[in-house]
């Protein structure tokens, strides 16, 4: 397969992690707006419950998500999915109550489970070697974008032309509109011929029992209780200790954290790929910096006296972020059969986002019991410490050299 084919399909499914973040971002800070809105929303762990409902079913469905990719058409998978979560996105736009709007995240999750695991493991097929960390960083990239956007939705929510409503209705047309092209133009690479099993090796037993599966599931999952928090959670966590308006702090919460991911992918992916030609263990070593970076982010977040400071904190986690982000399937890719890649996502995307979801919802629940933030986020400091120690312990094959197939 040509290289340029190869950063085509990155190109093309760049739009659709956009869209795929920024209808669940918005959610986060418009949160003002939609609770004055729906008054059946009655506390912060009911709010908490609406951001965890979307991961719970994500979660539950994302290996199921993986193992449909990993055996039928990626391209088809990735349609489909970018189709029904934006007709879902839409429909949130017409909820009425705490239960209509439980319900349209759930099903946002459900559909948005099939696209994250097909998408990085075609990335994966077309890249590998001298691009592939790069190659998934730049799609991390739209996720970063679909966030930035997401973080100006409050402006959004706040504008008497338009509000939260119209909001979400637009950015479901838009994603219903681009599934058109999106079809037309992917393609799926040939597959070779798949290997002849060996007796007791399907994918569950081959996948659980990979020591080294195991142990990136762990530190796959660790970190992102911390991301999901920073990501659902920050906007009000600005609004309310400096006294912002919903925008600003949307904005503030999201907006330079999603800049410094975009700059920690981009430069962690050119990091790795070329510590790849010394060391097998480049991608590990280059994830591992990452999460040290976790440290001194999260403790200056929560014990933040100024805006400034807290800002800066965001910035020092989304560099970070980004050295984490955009090595976590190419690790995957050195650990796991070909064939099995979609689906071992799918399963850390399962145990990674149903942590998160609890995540959200415990949190919720601490900030109604009056826990101070510097204890929620040292604690998260001291478990990104921890996951260190985890990711160094993978033992990973080394890639074979060369851009892309």
């Amino acid at each position: 397969m040509k290289i340029h084919h190869a950063w085509l399909v990155v190109v093309l499914l760049v739009p659709v992690a956009l869209l795929n973040y920024l209808d669940r971002q918005m959610l986060a800070t418009m949160k003002a707006s939609m609770v004055a809105d729906i008054p059946s929303i009655a506390s912060k762990a009911d709010w908490g419950f609406v951001l965890g409902c979307f991961k719970w079913t994500y979660a539950a469905l994302s290996p199921f998500g993986g193992y449909v990719a990993d055996r039928f058409s990626r391209r088809w998978v990735i349609t489909l999915s970018l189709f029904t979560w934006s007709m879902v996105t839409w429909w949130t736009g017409h909820v009425g109550s705490f239960h209509e709007l439980v319900a349209a995240r759930a099903l946002m999750g459900l559909s948005e489970a099939f696209y994250i695991p097909a998408a990085l493991s075609l990335i994966s097929e077309y890249h590998f070697g001298d691009t592939r960390s790069r190659a998934v960083g730049l799609h991390q990239t739209g996720i970063y974008l679909g966030q930035i956007l997401g973080g100006f939705a409050g402006y959004m929510a706040d504008s008497p032309d338009h509000g939260w409503r119209w909001a979400f209705s637009a950015c479901g047309m838009i994603g219903v509109i681009y599934a058109l092209p999106l079809l037309a133009m992917l393609r799926d690479p040939v597959r070779p011929a798949p290997p002849v099993k060996e007796p007791g090796q399907g994918v569950v037993r081959g996948l659980l029992g990979n020591r080294n599966f195991l142990l990136l599931v762990l530190y796959f999952t660790l970190p992102a209780i911390a991301g999901w928090v920073v990501r659902d959670w920050m906007p009000e966590i600005l609004r309310e200790k400096f006294n912002l308006g919903q925008g600003k702090a949307g904005v503030s919460a999201i907006l330079y954290v999603q800049i410094a991911s975009i700059i920690g992918v981009i430069g962690g992916g050119v990091l790795a790929d070329r510590w790849m030609r010394r060391t097998s263990h480049g991608r590990i070593f280059t994830s591992a910096i990452g999460m040290v970076l976790f440290l001194p982010a999260l403790f200056s977040v929560g014990n933040a006296g100024t805006l400034s400071v807290a800002i800066v904190g965001l910035i020092i986690f989304g560099l970070g972020w980004g050295f984490f982000d955009c090595n976590n399937m190419p690790i995957l890719c050195q650990i796991v059969r070909r064939e099995w890649r979609a689906t071992g996502y799918g399963v850390m995307n399962l145990v990674s986002i149903s942590c998160g979801g609890f995540g959200d919802w415990a949190f919720g629940a601490l900030r109604d019991q009056h826990v101070p933030l510097n204890l929620i986020f040292g604690a998260f400091a001291g478990v990104a410490l921890f996951s260190v120690f985890l990711v160094l312990l993978i033992k990973p094959q080394a890639e074979p050299k060369g851009a892309a197939v």
